[in-house]
């Protein structure tokens, strides 16, 4: 049990299991929306649940199917499979695992989310291969996380409305632009072993340029979100706050400096989500 207990708990560790934060604040947008104010308390929870076990599943097959690219990649050389601190057997089973608890999850919110479910993991799981396919790997891990406000949608009405699409390409967008600067990072290694990306295709100066017109399409869509359910003051803040966020985080990196792109990806990107859902929910309350 020991082991079993370490093991579990390096491979949390290894998925950054924390950085849920991205995506889950949106899912919540969703709901809130959805519902028109807080969503019952038990629906909530199974959105919750879905979304770290479903987040859980795909970044465990990520770690376990590209275990040997991240032996030969210097920044990535010490993760945990890689160095053999954990088994492929284990990853596999918590892979299993997780996907079995967010079918589970998916079971007890409404039909349609069952009956979904499935599909969802498949897109979850395929943004894995996807670099090996594709230089546009990054609009399907895009996808992979713009789907939690439309899920969580589904979860609280079991039917979709086309307005928090909107939402959904706003993420899709968000998601795909910063996962666009991430991978310069790994510009050098990417054209040595033969993977896609936009940096790899382009160079890095047009990867910036590009995840920069995301992060604009994002904010525009935003804004026609806002619109679309005829949000207040607060929501609009939200919008502004955002751009304001992104702006700093596109700052703080260049294509000669990258030296600051985890605190770009990882802090700046958390605070974004949580702040636009602070803005909307709270927008969302005051007029109910």
């Amino acid at each position: 049990m020991t082991n079993l207990w370490k093991s579990a708990r390096l491979t949390l560790e290894t998925i950054k299991w924390e950085h849920s934060i991205f995506a889950l604040p949106f899912a919540l947008t969703g709901a809130v929306l959805a519902a028109g104010g807080w969503p019952r308390l038990p629906v909530l929870g199974w959105i919750v649940l879905c979304m770290v076990s479903a987040r859980s599943a795909a970044m465990a097959f990520n770690r376990l199917v590209d275990a040997r690219l991240d032996a030969a990649n210097p920044r990535t050389k010490m993760r945990a499979l890689a160095v053999g601190k954990l088994s492929a057997a284990f990853v596999a089973g918590f892979v299993l695992v997780s996907s079995a608890v967010f079918v589970l999850g998916a079971a007890m919110l409404n039909r349609l989310t069952l009956q979904l479910a499935l599909p969802t993991l498949v897109v979850l799981l395929a943004y894995s291969m996807m670099k090996r396919v594709t230089r546009w790997s990054h609009l399907v891990l895009g996808l992979a996380l713009g789907m939690a406000p439309s899920a969580a949608w589904i979860a609280v009405r079991g039917s979709l409305d086309a307005r928090i699409v909107v939402l959904t390409a706003a993420v899709l967008l968000w998601v795909g632009g910063f996962d666009v600067l991430y991978a310069c990072q790994d510009f050098e290694h990417d054209r040595k072993v033969g993977l896609k990306s936009v940096p790899q295709a382009f160079g890095l100066t047009v990867a910036f340029w590009i995840a920069r017109t995301m992060h604009l399409a994002m904010v525009c869509l935003l804004s026609w979100l806002v619109f679309l359910f005829a949000l207040g003051g607060l929501a609009w803040t939200g919008v502004a706050t955002v751009a304001a966020l992104l702006i700093y985080e596109h700052s703080i990196v260049s294509p000669r400096d990258l030296r600051r792109m985890n605190a770009a990806f990882f802090t700046m990107n958390g605070v974004i989500s949580v702040v636009f859902f602070g803005f909307v929910a709270g927008d969302v309350l005051l007029h109910k």
